[in-house]
């Protein structure tokens, strides 16, 4: 299926081995309880960002925000509109917000960088169009540090001058962190949207982050969750768009981009289709998720309001009904940065857990993430794989934290492990960990998966073997741990990714791989087994010594 762009062309296409504490579990199998709910929260922000020119066709951009101020009001549910400077300075959009948001909406800032923003704070405007979506141009990542604070302060300063305050949430598909720094610094944000990881799309690239939920980011890297106070930024960033948690990640796997598989309405196959939403919303309203779920339902006013109007009809009325049940909470961006700061000291573990396939294909994935790393496991069938392993490293500094970009293109990321997108290739190997059998065994099948959380920040995943046994992996917020029980036949973990692919893995010592990722070294340690690489076969072999293997990071 032809996939359609959301913004730049809307028209194309796991410390040592530790010893698992059983601790009381709070909920078992795949369905929460009522005291689960209100420790968890299942977290819904409907936002809507409004431009003010849409330079690639004729589009009304008022409409769509006058209907969904329309929809939010007709059913009950609290709304953010981040609105970027171009409609800032056009009386039509402020008016309408002025005159129709309740008490319970909320207005903040849209970052994308526009000509009038740009020559309002003395710079010269290089972009094609007065709102170019090319990174060099239209985000913050294209000017220097020193500009990114002066038109910080342009769009401040006409903020207040609109709306006599300023915003306490911001937006933007990417954030860069000298500018989310001086935000809270100087203007005390107190919550950050950017987009879902995407590979490709519109001309950058977001890829290993913390995946869905919220985060404290890293002062030096605003896409990577931060390990200590002094480097940890105080203000929480949210993923946007809702991401497919099964398919999304190998949508577009051997070609330049990815297609968006995302709870956007204007995407019939995902957020447009009522069966998909009403999947998407059972796997983040009654699967285990640790800490809270979260999602961001809403649209750009780019798009139209006939693209978007069928698809946001149908997902506000089931908000509503979410909501209504006690099953879901709506509220603005700032109420759910407020809630994340008084909740947490640091970025907590949370889980997304989709056990049901909604395209009815037997596929099924568990992402874990905390603020060391993340975790993706996926069946497909009977066969199953880690796909992605990321690690997270306040260290490593984004790439525009002095510089600005020169290109169309930027890159935020993290460390990659296991890089199932990546390492693999179309009609090649697909990269990914497996659990294999020495000697001459046959492969292993595994069955259906179960899912338990313990504690607040532990998961357990269980699966059998057939009737060899069963496969206990534990994700805890510094550790994964792999144990087969019941089976005295051995095993391996294997590392694979494909011949043709880079990868960033540089070498293997008795119990670690080895990594270099743009210049920066980090090992994955298993003190619990040994490591070898095999020469010329594309894999590392990981062999447990004691029964179990430990990832350490």
């Amino acid at each position: 299926m032809q996939q359609v762009s959301r913004r730049a062309g809307w028209w194309s296409p796991l410390l040592l081995a530790i010893v698992l504490v059983a601790l009381a579990p709070r909920s078992a199998g795949q369905s929460a309880t009522a005291p689960q709910r209100e420790a968890s929260p299942r977290i819904v922000n409907v936002i809507n960002f409004i431009r003010g020119v849409e330079p690639r066709g004729p589009v009304d951009l008022v409409e769509p925000v006058r209907e969904q101020i329309r929809l939010a009001h007709d059913h009950g549910l609290s709304t953010t509109f981040l609105i970027q400077y171009d409609a800032l300075v056009r009386p039509e959009f402020v008016e309408l917000l002025k005159a129709e948001l309740g008490p319970d909406d909320e207005v903040g800032a849209w970052l994308e960088v526009v000509q009038p923003q740009v020559e309002a704070a003395g710079l010269e405007w290089r972009g094609r169009f007065p709102w170019d979506w090319h990174t060099d141009v239209g985000f913050t990542v294209g000017y220097t540090p020193d500009e990114r604070r002066r038109l910080m302060d342009v769009y401040m300063e006409r903020f207040r001058e609109v709306f006599g305050r300023l915003p306490k949430s911001v937006g933007c598909w990417v954030i860069d962190a000298p500018t989310l720094n001086y935000l809270a610094d100087e203007y005390d944000i107190v919550a950050a949207c950017i987009c879902k990881d995407q590979m490709g799309t519109d001309g950058y690239n977001l890829w290993g982050g913390y995946w869905n939920q919220a985060y404290y980011p890293s002062r030096d890297n605003a896409f990577m969750p931060a390990q200590t106070d002094d480097a940890q930024l105080n203000v929480p960033v949210f993923r946007m768009l809702g991401s497919d948690p099964i398919y999304q990640y190998d949508t577009g796997l051997g070609q330049a981009r990815q297609g968006v598989i995302s709870l956007e309405p204007v995407y019939r196959h995902a957020g447009g289709d009522p069966d998909w939403v009403r999947w998407f919303f059972d796997v983040n309203v009654d699967e285990p998720c640790l800490a809270f779920a979260y999602a961001q339902a809403g649209q750009e006013n780019s798009f139209g309001w006939p693209a978007m109007s069928d698809g946001l009809k149908d997902q506000y009325a089931l908000l509503e009904s979410l909501a209504r049940d006690g099953r879901v909470r709506v509220e603005t961006l700032e109420a759910s940065g407020r809630w994340f700061v008084d909740t947490f000291d640091r970025t907590p573990a949370t889980a997304v857990v989709a056990l049901e396939d909604w395209r009815g294909e037997a596929r099924r994935s568990v992402w874990y993430e905390s603020a060391r790393y993340r975790v993706n496991l996926l069946w497909e069938g009977s066969v199953w794989r880690i796909r992605d392993v990321h690690l997270f490293d306040e260290r490593y500094a984004e790439r525009y934290l002095d510089d600005r970009v020169t290109t169309h293109h930027c890159t935020y990321d993290t460390l990659p492990v296991v890089d199932g997108f990546n390492w693999s290739r179309a009609g090649g190997a697909i990269a990914g960990m497996r659990l294999v059998p020495t000697g001459a065994a046959q492969a292993f099948t595994f069955g259906e998966a179960r899912v338990t959380e313990l504690g607040e920040d532990a998961l357990l995943v269980t699966m059998p073997i057939g009737s060899r046994g069963e496969v206990e992996i534990s994700l805890h917020a510094d550790t994964m741990r792999i144990e087969v029980a019941g089976s005295d036949e051995g095993w391996a973990l294997e590392l694979s990714w494909d011949a043709e692919r880079p990868t960033s893995i540089v070498g293997v010592d008795t119990h670690a791989i080895r990594y270099r990722h743009q210049g920066f070294e980090y090992v994955a340690r298993f003190d619990d087994a040994t490591v070898r690489m095999e020469s010329g076969a594309h894999r590392v072999l990981i062999q447990p010594t004691n029964g179990a293997v430990s990832m350490t990071f």
